[in-house]
C-alpha cells in the first residue's frame, strides 16, 4: 500500500495568464444567488490534494493553515508547494476571492486548510498520507474535507478515519473517478469515493450532459460541473481543467454555503446527516440512471424553484 493512491485523472484544457470572469461552473450551480445571505465565512474546508500556491492573488486571505504529509521537499511539514497544479485549481473552485478580478469560488469567504497528501508533478501518494491528512483535518476541527483523489483498493484504515470524520460531523466529499465507460450498468469503483460515508460527486458538462468519463456505481450521490472548469493554478495563472476532480470542489464549496444557511434557519448546529439531507434537497434530477447522477445536479436554488412551482400551480402541501 505504499503508492496506491493517485490524483483522479484529469485533463488540462487551457492555461491562461489572466482571467476576469465568473466561472461557468460556479454560476451553473447557482452559488451567486446565495451570496446575498452567505459566502462561506466561518466555515473551514480542508483540501487534501497536491498542495497549493498560497501566494496566488485570488486565494489571499483564504488559507488559514497548511500541512505537508508527503516526502516532497524532504518532508518539510510546512511546505505545501504545488508541483502539479491540481490542488491550487481545486482550492480556487471552492473559495477563490470575490475581488473583481481573476475568478471566484463557490464559497468566496470560506477558509481553506491546505493539507498536502499527493507528491510530485504526477500527484501520487500513499494511503497512509491520506489517512494522516484526514486525521489532521479532524484534529483541527474542520467542517468539510474535500478530496479529488482515489485508488483502486479498499484500505481499512482509510475507511475507519473517514467514519471518524463523519462521526465528528465533518462532511467528506470525494470525486467519483474518471474511469467511466458511458454505461450506467457497469460499475467503476474508486476509493474512498465509493465508501457509503463519503459524498461521491460525478461530472456533467455545461449543457447538463453526463460526462463520458464519469464513474458509475450505486454510491454516486450527485453531480456537478466537471468539464472545462476555470480556476486558479500556481504562478498567479488560471486554467481550464476537466474531470470529476473539478466537480467535487463545487460540492465542497456548496456545503459551506448550505451549512451556514440552514444552521441559521434551524437556529442550531446540524449533524453531518442533516447537512447531507439539506444538500440533497438542493439537487435536480437530470434523467440519467441513479448510478450516473445519484440525486441529480447540484442546484443551490432548487427549493426556491419548488416553492415557485407550488405557488404558480396553487398546490397545497396539506394532506
Amino acid at each position: 500500500m505504499k503508492s496506491s493512491v493517485r490524483l483522479i485523472p484529469y485533463v488540462k484544457e487551457e492555461i491562461m495568464e489572466t482571467a476576469s470572469e465568473m466561472p461557468a461552473g460556479v454560476d451553473l450551480v447557482q452559488a451567486p444567488k446565495l451570496w446575498k445571505s452567505v459566502k462561506g465565512k466561518g466555515v473551514t474546508v480542508a483540501v487534501l490534494d497536491t498542495g497549493c500556491d498560497i501566494d496566488h492573488e485570488d486565494l489571499q486571505g483564504r488559507v488559514v493553515g497548511t500541512r505537508n504529509f508527503t516526502n516532497d521537499d524532504d518532508g518539510n511539514e510546512e511546505n505545501v508547494t504545488d508541483y502539479n497544479g491540481h490542488g491550487t485549481h481545486v482550492a480556487g473552485t471552492i473559495a477563490a476571492n470575490e475581488n473583481g478580478s481573476g475568478v471566484v469560488g463557490v464559497a468566496p469567504e470560506a477558509s481553506l486548510l491546505i493539507i498536502k497528501v499527493l507528491a510530485g508533478e504526477q500527484g501520487s501518494g500513499r494511503y497512509d498520507w491520506i489517512v494522516d491528512g484526514i486525521q489532521y483535518a479532524i484534529d483541527q476541527g474542520v467542517d468539510i474535507i474535500s478530496m479529488s483523489l482515489g485508488g483502486p483498493s479498499d484500505y481499512g484504515p482509510l475507511h475507519d478515519v473517514i467514519k471518524q470524520a463523519v462521526a465528528a460531523n465533518i462532511s467528506v466529499v470525494c470525486a467519483a473517478g474518471n474511469e467511466g465507460d458511458e454505461n450506467a450498468e457497469t460499475d467503476e469503483l474508486s476509493f474512498p469515493a465509493c465508501y457509503n460515508e463519503v459524498i461521491s460527486v460525478g461530472a456533467i458538462d455545461f449543457e447538463r450532459n453526463s460526462s463520458y468519463f464519469t464513474n458509475s456505481n450505486n454510491e454516486v450521490d450527485l453531480v456537478a460541473p466537471g468539464e472545462k472548469i476555470l480556476s486558479t493554478i500556481p504562478g498567479g495563472k488560471f486554467a481550464e481543467f476537466s474531470g470529476t476532480s473539478m466537480s467535487a470542489p463545487h460540492v465542497s464549496g456548496a456545503l459551506a454555503l448550505v451549512k451556514l444557511l440552514e444552521e441559521a434557519s434551524f437556529d442550531r448546529k446540524l449533524s453531518e446527516c442533516e447537512i447531507y439531507a439539506q444538500l440533497v434537497k438542493r439537487t435536480i434530477p437530470l434523467g440519467y440512471p441513479k448510478a450516473l447522477e445519484g440525486n441529480g445536479l447540484l442546484y443551490l436554488t432548487a427549493p426556491d424553484l419548488l416553492e415557485e412551482y407550488l405557488q404558480q400551480n396553487q398546490l397545497s402541501l396539506s394532506v
